[in-house]
């Protein structure tokens, strides 16, 4: 299993801190750190599309119009830290971000 985040984010410490508690074996993904490579990102848009990107972040508002009008891969090439967290990829099922219906998906 792998968690694509940053470190300094809540929702993906909770979540890893969760994973760990149940037993999984969960790598994490500093996407700041390791930047994604051409085949994650079109992998993380082909399952999420435009989900994918944070667009109430910080991170994505001081976008210039250039990148606003982007496609979303570019956005993320750009810069990482836009991405919803956590992305968590189990095998071949992904989820997008950290809630109950995940939390009972992932950790039972």
């Amino acid at each position: 299993m792998i968690l694509y985040g940053i470190p300094t984010c809540d929702t993906c410490k909770k979540a890893l801190k969760a994973l760990q508690a149940a037993g999984k074996e969960v790598t994490f993904r500093d996407v700041r750190a390791q930047p994604l490579t051409t085949a994650e990102i079109e992998a993380i848009t082909h399952e999420f599309g435009d989900r994918a990107v944070n667009k109430q972040s910080t991170t994505y508002r001081a976008f210039n119009d250039f990148l606003k009008a982007s496609d979303i891969e570019a956005q993320i090439a750009a810069q990482p830290t836009v991405l919803k967290r956590p992305i968590i990829q189990n095998g071949t099922t992904w989820h997008l971000g950290w809630d109950a219906a995940t939390e009972a998906a992932l950790t039972a």
